[in-house]
Formats: C-alpha cells, sequence, structure tokens
C-alpha cells in the first residue's frame, strides 16, 4: 500500500512540475504585458514601445489624402452645345424658292438631313455647301456657316441645326454604380455629380466609396461624401473622362482578447480606437486586461521622429502603442487615437485568466494522477 500511495505522490508531482514549467505555453491568444515591453528598444528589442498621450495623438493623426488635382478643379464647365467630333447633327434647310430648290424636289421647300455625322476630323458634308468644319463649334455658328455658303445658290436660305446625340463627348463610369455604360456630356450631365446621376447613383456605402477620375495621364481620388458636401469638387466633365467608384480598401485586423479576432475593413473615413474595439464586439470581458490595449504599426520615419521627439530615425519603424482603458484619459486617448491602414489591434489576456488556466492543468492533471493511481492499485490487486 505504502508503495503505491508513494508510486501516486510521485506522479502528482512530476505532472505538476511539467505544468508549472511549461504554464508559458499553455493555450492563448498571444503575448502578454511583459513579453511586449521586452520588446522594447530600450530593452535591446526592435519596436519602440509607447504609451498613447495628447501629444501622441496629435503627432498620428494621420488620415489618407484624398483631392483633386488643380488642373481637374479649375477646368471650366463646357459649353454644353459644343460639337465635337463624332456627334451626330440633324438639319434642316428652308429654302425660299417653290419650282427650282436646291436640296428638295420640286414643290418642297423644307429639306431635313438626318444623321450627319462628324467625322475624325470634324468635318461634316453638306450638299451645295461642301465639307464644313464642325467641330469646336456651337450648332448657331454652324447655322450661319451653312447659311451663308448657300446663301450665294439659294435665295435667303434658312437652317436650323440641332444636336442628337453627343457620342463624340463621352465619359466611361463604372465600378459601384447602378448603371455603368459610356455617357454622352451633353447639357444635363456637364458635371460629375450629373454624370453619376446619369448611371443610376452610387451602389455601394457612400460612407465608404470613393471617386476615382483619369483625365489623360492624370488620376485623382476623392471621397464620395467630400464630393456631396463640397459643391466646388463637382468637376466638369472632359470627353474621354474615366470615372470609377470604388470602396475603400482599407483595413485593420483585432486579435486577443476581444469580441472577435479577424481582419475588419474601415466602414468611416477616420476610425478612431475606442471604435475600431467596439466593431469586434468591445473587450471580453471574461478574458481581457483593459490596462493592456496595443496597437501595432509601421510609422513613417516623419511621424516617428515627431512622437519620440527625435530627428535623427530613417525609414519606418516598428511601433507598439499602448492604451489602458481603466484611467479616465485613457479612454479619452482611445477616442482620440487614429487607427491607420493595416493596424493590429491586440488586447492582452488578464493576469488571472493565465492563473486560471494555469490552476485547470494542474486540477487536471491532479485528476489524472488520481486515475493513474487507482488504475495502479487495480492492478497490484
Amino acid at each position: 500500500m505504502k508503495f503505491m500511495v508513494s508510486r501516486r505522490a510521485g506522479l502528482l508531482a512530476l505532472l505538476a512540475a511539467s505544468v508549472a514549467l511549461t504554464a508559458c505555453g499553455l493555450p492563448r491568444s498571444g503575448p502578454n504585458k511583459r513579453e511586449i515591453f521586452a520588446g522594447s528598444v530600450l530593452k535591446q528589442g526592435d519596436a519602440y514601445v509607447v504609451a498613447v498621450t495628447d501629444s501622441v495623438t496629435r503627432a498620428t493623426a494621420v488620415v489618407p489624402a484624398l483631392g483633386f488635382s488643380s488642373g481637374l478643379r479649375s477646368a471650366g464647365v463646357s459649353g454644353s452645345d459644343t460639337i465635337n467630333a463624332g456627334d451626330v447633327l440633324s438639319l434642316q434647310i428652308y429654302e425660299n424658292v417653290k419650282d427650282e430648290p436646291l436640296l428638295s424636289v420640286a414643290g418642297e421647300r423644307l429639306s431635313t438631313l438626318t444623321d450627319v455625322q462628324v467625322d475624325g476630323s470634324g468635318f461634316i458634308f453638306v450638299p451645295y455647301a461642301g465639307r464644313l468644319k464642325a467641330a469646336g463649334q456651337t450648332p448657331e455658328s454652324l447655322r450661319r456657316l451653312i447659311a451663308s455658303k448657300l446663301d450665294t445658290q439659294t435665295p435667303d436660305p434658312q437652317v436650323s441645326v440641332s444636336r442628337v446625340a453627343g457620342d463624340g463627348a463621352t465619359v466611361t463610369v463604372s465600378g459601384g454604380v447602378a448603371t455603368q455604360g459610356v455617357f454622352a456630356i451633353e447639357r444635363p450631365t456637364r458635371t460629375l455629380t450629373a454624370m453619376l446621376a446619369r448611371a443610376g447613383g452610387v451602389a455601394i456605402e457612400p460612407a465608404v466609396a470613393q471617386v476615382r477620375v483619369t483625365r489623360g495621364n492624370t488620376t485623382s481620388k476623392i471621397w464620395l461624401e467630400d464630393l456631396y458636401a463640397n459643391p466646388g469638387l463637382d468637376i466638369a466633365m472632359r470627353p474621354g473622362d474615366r470615372v470609377v467608384i470604388e470602396e475603400d480598401k482599407r483595413a485593420f485586423v483585432a486579435m486577443g482578447a476581444t469580441g472577435t479576432q479577424t481582419r475588419v475593413p474601415f466602414d468611416t473615413q477616420t476610425l478612431s480606437a475606442i471604435e475600431a474595439i467596439a466593431t469586434v464586439g468591445g473587450l471580453n470581458t471574461n478574458l481581457a486586461d483593459p490596462t493592456g490595449v496595443f496597437v501595432f504599426r509601421n510609422e513613417p520615419q516623419e511621424i516617428a521622429n515627431a512622437v519620440l521627439r527625435r530627428n535623427d530615425l530613417k525609414g519606418d519603424q516598428r511601433f507598439v502603442y499602448v492604451l489602458d482603458l481603466t484611467q479616465p484619459m485613457g479612454m479619452f486617448h482611445a477616442r482620440d487615437f487614429v487607427i491607420r491602414d493595416g493596424d493590429t489591434v491586440y488586447v492582452t489576456e488578464a493576469p488571472f485568466v493565465q492563473w486560471q488556466k494555469t490552476l485547470t492543468a494542474i486540477t487536471g492533471s491532479a485528476t489524472a494522477a488520481d486515475s493513474l493511481g487507482s488504475i495502479g492499485s487495480g492492478t497490484g490487486g
């Protein structure tokens, strides 16, 4: 009997020692606070571990700079009646003669020329008037030109010119709109917002929608909400413009003792640390340590120097920002600290959680030892 008791005690001691030695290897979601601080540059690590303060929130409050180029903003609205190569025109010519009109049969004074397309060089052909330059003119100036050419051949000709289709001045609209396609720049669609309306409006969430405009070799992008809020951004359309509505591609990663661990797309132009935590369900009340909320990111040298109040750092630097939500100012700092694309928001587990896991492991080991002892006792009997 003494041998069996001694054997059981020995097994229990061995298992308990094993658990104690491997406690740091117990299941968990990531590093604890001590391990993160151990990676600080101050402790020969490779990351700057910085507590978030008012000055830090100001130095790191950087959001994507989106805006149209000066060239796009300064372009004036083109005349809605300007004729372009590729446009289709309709001409009506009234001749003040009855017996021998130039363009129609005897007895008919009105001649209609439909589907007159302006060629690639900008010219049209009108019988008895010849080949005329139409591109760059308005219907009124072209009307006067045709009338002057015919006036020497038929008395007092009356000419009407209308633009049937603006196929020569078009804009391509694609991406997150109701109807993608190629649309003519006409009187109702001379500006960006009007062209988007012509395409059926934006079909994605406005808060994360961006408008990208390419003109020639220049591409600029703005937030859709800024376009609606600032009439000065409602730029004039030009032939060949390409407009794309696309969703914001920024995202951050949430890990640790949060409501969920996942990659989270941005749903607003700016996102604070407290909003990021709320987006993933907040802190896990059974696991989280509110004094150990960390944000991992690579900072460009300009911001890194500003945060550390230095001027000697070169290139991107690894930073770990620390937030303590148990402090009143900590909540304000979390509200003001801006999350950026590619950030990792990590919440450490509370110290007691690891103790609880360790005790559970020891208790389970003791139970296992008892079971082994019972089996050994039964075998010995």
